[in-house]
C-alpha cells in the first residue's frame, strides 16, 4: 500500500510559528534540504506539511538533521 501510494520516503514537517504560503515553502524547502531529486509538497488537513521525496539518499539527507528554520 505504501509504495502503490509512493508514500515510502514521505516525512511530515510542522511550522512552530505560524505557516509560510505554500510557494514559498516549496521554494524553499528543497533549497534548505539540499533535495537533488523531485519531491511533492502539499498541506495536510490542519496545515502540517507532506514532504515525498523520491529517492532513499535525498530521504536521508532530510532525516540526518533535527531541525530547519524557514
Amino acid at each position: 500500500m505504501i509504495i502503490k501510494e509512493n508514500i515510502q520516503f514521505a516525512i511530515i514537517a510542522k511550522f512552530s510559528y505560524g505557516w509560510p504560503e505554500m510557494e514559498e515553502i516549496r521554494r524553499t524547502i528543497p533549497l534548505q534540504c539540499e533535495i537533488k531529486a523531485e519531491c511533492k509538497l502539499g498541506f495536510l488537513r490542519d496545515k502540517p506539511v507532506l514532504i515525498r521525496l523520491t529517492t532513499l539518499e535525498d530521504y536521508v539527507q532530510v532525516m540526518s538533521k533535527p531541525a530547519y528554520f524557514l
